[in-house]
């Protein structure tokens, strides 16, 4: 599959928190966890599970930065 946004991040899926609508997937990045909110529709088509491997695709027009 071919996408136009470059952020793209292979990951590891560490955690599925199912609601009634939507799922909380959390995926591990290196030493970085990354959360998304997807529909509880789309974690069953895709047959996500935790272990999955998952390409997390970041497409936006803002990006914040904060340092200590």
């Amino acid at each position: 599959m071919k996408i136009s946004a470059r952020n793209q991040l292979r990951g590891t899926v560490e955690s599925v928190d199912l609601g009634v609508v939507t799922a909380k997937v959390s995926v591990r990045v290196g030493e970085n966890l990354i959360e998304s909110v997807i529909t509880k529709q789309s974690v069953e088509e895709l047959n996500i599970k935790v272990g999955s491997k998952v390409t997390a695709v970041i497409k936006s027009t803002e990006v914040m930065l904060m340092i200590d």
